[in-house]
C-alpha cells in the first residue's frame, strides 16, 4: 500500500509549496503530486498559483526517495513529443522517480485564459487517444530515454474512452473513493477489468489508486477494510495552501506500516 499526498498548489508561495514538499518526504509518504492547472480550482478564484512541471523539476532537486508526479497532466496544453521529452528530462532530475499522469483536461477557465480549444469532453479524450502512442514512441526515440521503466497514471472512470486507454497504456489508474457508495469505484474497476481482457493486458499490472476525501471519510476500521478488499494499491489525499497542514497522513502512514 502506498500513500500519496496531492499538494494543491494554489493559495501559496512557492517557498510555502517547497517546505511541504519536504516535510511530506521526511514524513514517510511514497508519493506526491501537484495537479496541471493555471488558476485555483476552488477558494479565491484569482489566488496564487503555480504551473505544474517546471514545479515537478524543482520537486526532483529537492527530494531523494519519495516519487513526485503531475494528478494530472493536460494533455491539451502541450504538443504530445514536447510533453514527453519534459517527463524524460524530468525524470533523470528525478533519477527515475517520475509518476507520468496525464488526462484529457476538463477546467474550461484555464482553456480559455490561455487560448487553448476547450471542444467537447469526447474531442478532448480523443485528442488524448492520439497523443499516448506518440508520446510512448517520443519515450523510446529521445536520447537518452527516461530512467525508467517511467509508470503512466491515467485517472478518470469514463467507460467507453479513459478506461479503454488506461487498459491499453497506463500502469495506474485513478479514481475518486466514495465511502457512502463504494460500489461506484467497484463497478469502474469491473469495467476496467473488462477491457483489459478485451486489450490481453493482465489487470493486476495496473495500480489502482484512489483519492479520498480526509474530510469526508475520515479513517475507519470500516473504510481501510473496504480499500483492501477493493484490491487498493495506493491512497491519496488533498491538501490545500497556503499551510498544507498534513497531520492527517499519520495515521494513514501508521496503517501502511501495519500491514
Amino acid at each position: 500500500m502506498k500513500i500519496a499526498a496531492h499538494l494543491h498548489p494554489q493559495h501559496a508561495t512557492y517557498d510555502e509549496i517547497r517546505k511541504a514538499v519536504v516535510r511530506v518526504e521526511d514524513m514517510g509518504v511514497d508519493v506526491v503530486y501537484n495537479w496541471d492547472h493555471f488558476y485555483p480550482l476552488y477558494g479565491d478564484a484569482s489566488g496564487k498559483h503555480f504551473e505544474a512541471w517546471t514545479m515537478l523539476a524543482s520537486w526532483a532537486e529537492i527530494t531523494s526517495e519519495i516519487q513526485i508526479g503531475c494528478l494530472v497532466t493536460c494533455n491539451s496544453y502541450r504538443n504530445a513529443n514536447l510533453l514527453a521529452d519534459m517527463a524524460r528530462t524530468v525524470d533523470h532530475i528525478a533519477d527515475g522517480r517520475l509518476i507520468f499522469g496525464i488526462g484529457s483536461g476538463w477546467f474550461e477557465k484555464d482553456y480559455d485564459e490561455y487560448g487553448y480549444e476547450f471542444g467537447t469532453a469526447g474531442g478532448r479524450l480523443d485528442q488524448l487517444a492520439e497523443s499516448l502512442p506518440i508520446i510512448r514512441d517520443r519515450f523510446e526515440k529521445l536520447n537518452p530515454p527516461p530512467v525508467g521503466p517511467m509508470p503512466i497514471l491515467i485517472g478518470g472512470g469514463g467507460e467507453r474512452k479513459t478506461l479503454r486507454y488506461t487498459a491499453q497504456y497506463a500502469d495506474i489508474w485513478h479514481f475518486w473513493w466514495n465511502q457512502r457508495d463504494p460500489s461506484i469505484y467497484q463497478h469502474k474497476d469491473s469495467v476496467l477489468k473488462e477491457w483489459c481482457e478485451k486489450e490481453g493486458r493482465d489487470s493486476e499490472e495496473i495500480l489502482r489508486s484512489v483519492g479520498v476525501d480526509r474530510d469526508k471519510d475520515p479513517i475507519t476500521p470500516r473504510l481501510l477494510d473496504d480499500l483492501l478488499a477493493a484490491g487498493v494499491g495506493e491512497v491519496t489525499l488533498g491538501f490545500n495552501g497556503p499551510d498544507y497542514d498534513l497531520s492527517p497522513l499519520k495515521s494513514w502512514i501508521d496503517w501502511r506500516d501495519s500491514l
